[in-house]
């Protein structure tokens, strides 16, 4: 197996794993059954993927030939539900997961994209697809607006490293550096948005 390809494929396991904890941590908030807890991790984790697989024709889609993200999912979920009522601060550690799975998802969007020799603008929508909409699933399910669909950031920051990252990819840079790059960009800027309270501006009245 190519580095770059083993690269992605650790990449793509981190993201898996991250969004699938995080998924359980709104699950638990919401106080869901264990069951649900499952569902809401494995959408949180594949919804995102499976859109952009489904847009692109690659079927089955990749968690049906690849029972790696299945086991991933699945024991995230678990230990979440024994472990995370230990876990301190546990409204910002699901807010770490969630933001790493964003920039680490990001990536495999792209690089996708990229092999199916897309345009930037195309490999980019593809890389925000993939990290964002198995959140946007997930907050539907819960019956609250989806994060993607405020003013707050989120979708942006995966569009800002996306675009930062195809810059990197122009310079002399090595490739799995410039992808570590870009998820450590997202995974920031989601951070500096949420702690500065960074949004995107709002085109209605406050009172309304």
């Amino acid at each position: 197996m190519p580095l770059n390809t083993e690269f992605l494929h650790v990449i793509d396991i981190l993201g898996t794993f991250s969004f699938a904890v995080s998924g359980a941590f709104f699950a638990m908030e919401k106080k869901l059954d264990p069951f649900g807890v499952l569902i809401l991790s494995f959408v949180t984790a594949i919804g995102g993927g499976t859109l952009r697989d489904i847009m692109i024709g690659e079927l089955p889609v990749g968690w049906l030939r690849n029972e790696t993200a299945t086991i991933v999912i699945f024991f995230s979920a678990i230990g979440t539900m024994f472990f995370g009522q230990w876990l301190k601060k546990i409204n910002t550690t699901l807010f770490l997961f969630d933001a790493l799975g964003l920039g680490l998802f990001t990536i495999i969007g792209i690089e996708k994209a990229i092999q199916l020799h897309f345009s930037i603008g195309v490999c980019i929508a593809l890389g925000t697809i993939t990290a964002s909409f198995g959140g946007v699933i997930r907050d539907v399910l819960l019956n609250s607006v989806p994060l993607v669909f405020r003013k707050e950031i989120y979708a942006m920051a995966s569009i800002i490293g996306g675009l930062f990252y195809f810059l990197l990819t122009k310079s002399s840079l090595d490739n799995d550096a410039a992808k570590i790059i870009c998820i450590l960009l997202i995974f920031t800027i989601r951070l500096l948005a949420v702690k500065y309270k960074w949004t995107l501006p709002a085109f209605y009245s406050k009172n309304k």
